[in-house]
């Protein structure tokens, strides 16, 4: 058995008493408290996730905007230097390889004539992932994998810009949604500050060279720690993450499932002229009309959902699988998501979920969850 990766912060989350468990080959912080209220602590004041496990791989060249648009289904050529994009990789059968953020990086990754990107897939798929581009680079374009080499904290929350501004020059305050700047913070310069996340609560992702990783950590906790903040594990991730009704790799897509079936389809550019991995494929599957659909619902009962619960229609036939499943923190009831039969789709559908036998009558509702 393969032995477990460490991030450079293994023996802090430790210290922290935070509950261990493997994750994508990682030994990861679940949680350090509870989920509920490290949940609670992104919902409405700033919580630091350790998500350096992610995969980055830099891809520049003179051609390097020809391959991220031919594996990648969104339109890369509107991104402008400092912007960032999510995207998916489609394979040959009309699946997901991975879905990913696409970062169109500054001059200084590359010579003159070249362009740069950062992408930062899943952990569990970068090997896959790097197999599968690399497959398709018949371009002028090197590809470098820094995963190795990169540190990675999400900080996350209503408060995050106000709990980190003292660190860094960069204005927090103002980065707009999906962008990015490089440079100084908590005394490390080179750091891509980023204004993403996987929380739906606002925040910043915070690239840095591993053997510097500890050094931000420290700093972040030592300038929030007058507003409270707090160590957030994975299993609030997951939480956060569903309540916001963001797909989960491994979980709502996956290689067997489209975008398109996904509701991804707003990163599925079909127009563009530029062609891309399973664009025909694509194409013909939305003029045929899809066959499944990935809806979110709501259960009345307590009974919490699970991955693979089979989904019925009020006659008891099956239309579907669930995919992911909470006890919504935030709304206080079991929420879920899945595919069911095209049609069973639209928002108000009653739908019965099946626990052990027994039948639990949900309904489809239109994601997010969580209204803000």
């Amino acid at each position: 058995m393969e032995a477990l990766k460490h991030t450079p912060l293994t023996a802090k989350h430790i210290a922290l008493g935070a509950k261990m468990a493997s994750f994508a080959g990682y030994n990861m912080p679940i949680v350090y408290t509870n989920i509920k209220d490290e949940h609670e602590a992104v919902r409405s004041n700033v919580g630091v996730f350790d998500v350096s496990h992610m995969g980055e791989f830099i891809v520049r060249g003179k051609e390097a905007a020809k391959l991220v648009q031919k594996v990648t289904s969104n339109d890369v050529n509107k991104l402008e230097i400092g912007d960032a994009q999510y995207s998916c990789l489609p394979n040959n059968e009309g699946g997901i390889v991975d879905d990913l953020l696409v970062y169109r990086l500054p001059e200084d990754y590359c010579s003159e004539g070249e362009q740069a990107f950062m992408l930062v897939v899943n952990a569990s798929n970068i090997q896959k992932d790097w197999d599968w581009i690399a497959s398709h680079n018949d371009f002028d374009t090197a590809m470098i994998d820094i995963s190795s080499k990169t540190g990675l904290l999400a900080v996350q929350g209503p408060n995050a810009a106000k709990a980190m501004q003292s660190l860094t020059s960069v204005d927090l305050e103002n980065m707009k949604y999906y962008t990015f700047e490089k440079g100084t913070f908590g005394g490390v310069e080179n750091v891509l500050i980023s204004a993403t996340g996987y929380t739906g609560s606002g925040g910043f992702e915070l690239y840095v060279a591993e053997d510097k990783l500890e050094q931000i950590w420290e700093a972040i906790f030592e300038a929030g720690q007058a507003m409270d903040i707090q160590a957030v594990g994975l299993g609030a991730r997951d939480t956060l993450r569903l309540e916001m009704g963001y797909c989960l790799y491994g979980n709502d897509i996956d290689d067997t499932t489209s975008p398109l079936e996904a509701g991804l389809g707003w990163i599925t550019k079909l127009k563009n002229e530029d062609d891309f991995v399973s664009k025909d494929y694509f194409i013909a599957q939305k003029a045929e009309g899809l066959k499944k659909r990935l809806v979110a619902f709501e259960l009345e009962d307590r009974r919490v959902p699970r991955q693979g619960y089979e989904i019925e229609d009020m006659e008891g036939n099956v239309i579907g699988n669930v995919t992911s499943g909470t006890q919504s923190p935030s709304l206080d009831k079991p929420i879920g998501m899945g595919y069911v039969a095209t049609g069973f789709h639209k928002t108000g559908t009653e739908i019965n979920i099946a626990i052990r036998k027994k039948k639990y009558k949900a309904t489809v509702v239109k994601a997010p969850f969580y209204k803000g």
